[in-house]
């Protein structure tokens, strides 16, 4: 091409970052389906096609989330309260993915983001917060950084072969059905972990944290949603094991990673089951996490005082985890999750959220029935409980880096959401958005929230 008009692609995308924020694990891209000339910019598409067939991959997207709440009865605040006044905030990211072919099965993947943007009351208020493309490090002024970048192995152990599932952040193609897959570097552990179909991704699906990811699980990040790492796979089409070793934040929500690799880190091991009901396809999925990081347990942080919570004084301690993911296709246009998440809740959460105890479900309809077969529609649940040490640290003042509202009348936090997202064009997506938030920050005072929400994105 050349390289005029990838250029001219690359500045479109670059000129779109006017802002915003993220997690992890959402889409950086998208694969091409269909003929170029299906796409909205049909010589780009095939651009692409001619790109990958030469062992490159260049893909982007970007996305704008207008977010905003009325005014909701509460009869106090602390420090990490949701605003009871009417309140609106807005996100805006974007991402170049690059990736080439290096030999038979290895790839290096590199994705740029430009971001800006805050989350409602600087993402905090609500364990299972509305949005997922905001982060607690927002910003006023557009903010370059490298999200990911890892290379893979892919080693085939069989003849046969599988499509690709529309995976992003793989080359398009055939893979051997069953494989080994090795991946080292920068990259989200959602990349590889507590994958579903229906739930899994802010700018397409559900935006809410906890419908993203199983919420009592407390995913290895840095306060952007990023971590360090390796991961190995095997999956032979029925079966699939997956164990990964990641790198913990130094501080609790910190941008900094520990540098102790021996005494702070995080290990995932997962096992899947893809499975088949009346011909329609499922898959079960059982992950054990355990982490290592400065986090105190309840009772070192009322003997130490409440300002030692974002490091331990005296040391390590180990947090254990454990999720159960289930999705299953019902009809050609009806699929349906649900996740139940768990941690032993004797130390704080230290990198995702605060929620010791987790349950979600959902159903996802895509506009089949009325002719519009790339729209989709969601509705899912999910109800968050805290340990009792959480509960007591949080009646007795305590702020955390999610929640504290000086005091406690304590409820299970119960966020129900509702999306409709409709494809305006191929690449371009509008999707409306409804959430009712009754005890945030499991307190009973305050509340319920009712949040609405807009979200356009753009994906080549």
């Amino acid at each position: 091409m050349g390289r005029t008009r990838l250029a001219a692609a690359v500045a479109a995308l670059v000129a779109w970052t006017a802002a915003a924020a993220a997690q992890g694990g959402r889409k950086p891209g998208e694969p091409n389906v269909g003929p170029p000339e299906a796409a909205l910019f049909p010589d780009l598409a095939a651009q692409q096609d001619r790109l990958e067939e030469q062992g490159w991959l260049v893909r982007g997207q970007a996305t704008f989330v207008l977010q905003g709440h009325p005014r909701f009865r509460s009869p106090y605040r602390g420090e990490n309260s949701l605003s009871p006044t009417a309140n609106a905030r807005n996100t805006f990211s974007t991402d170049l993915m690059l990736g080439r072919r290096l030999w038979q099965g290895a790839e290096v993947i590199l994705d740029a983001s430009i971001t800006r943007g805050f989350g409602l009351s600087n993402s905090t208020g609500v364990a299972a917060f509305p949005n997922n493309e905001a982060f607690r490090l927002g910003s006023t002024e557009p903010y370059f950084y490298v999200p990911r970048l890892f290379m893979r192995q892919t080693i085939g152990l069989s003849e046969d072969t599988v499509e690709t599932d529309d995976d992003p952040l793989r080359f398009t193609g055939p893979l051997p059905r069953e494989r080994l897959t090795i991946t080292a570097g920068k990259f989200s552990v959602w990349d590889i972990f507590d994958d579903n179909r229906y739930a899994h991704d802010a700018r397409t699906q559900f935006l809410n944290w906890a419908l993203v990811g199983a919420g009592g699980f407390d995913f290895a990040a840095d306060a952007r949603g990023w971590t360090y790492g390796a991961a190995l796979e095997w999956e032979n089409g029925t079966w699939g094991l997956r164990a990964g070793a990641f790198q913990v934040a130094r501080r609790v929500n910190s941008l900094f990673m520990d540098p102790a690799l021996t005494r702070a880190w995080q290990v995932i091991g997962q096992v899947d089951h893809f499975h088949a009901i009346n011909g329609r396809p499922g898959a079960v999925r059982v992950l054990y996490g355990a982490s290592r990081t400065r986090q105190s347990n309840w009772g070192e942080l009322f003997e130490n005082g409440f300002g030692t919570f974002e490091k331990n004084p005296t040391g390590y301690r180990l947090k254990h985890m454990l999720a159960l993911n289930l999705e299953q296709e019902i009809t050609d246009d009806l699929g349906a999750f649900a996740r139940l998440s768990w941690n032993d809740g004797r130390t704080q959460n230290w990198m995702f959220t605060e929620m010791d105890r987790a349950v979600s479900a959902g159903l996802s309809l895509r506009g089949l029935r009325w002719n519009r077969p790339a729209d989709t529609v969601g509705l899912a649940t999910n109800v968050g409980w805290i340990s009792e040490g959480r509960r007591r640290y949080l009646e007795a003042g305590g702020i955390g880096f999610i929640t504290g509202d000086g005091r406690l009348n304590y409820a299970p936090e119960w966020v129900t959401e509702f999306y409709y997202d409709a494809q305006a064009a191929p690449g371009l997506n509008v999707a409306l958005n409804y959430q009712l938030a009754v005890n945030p920050a499991y307190n009973a005072d305050r509340g319920p929230v009712h949040v609405l929400a807009v979200r356009l994105r753009a994906a080549f």
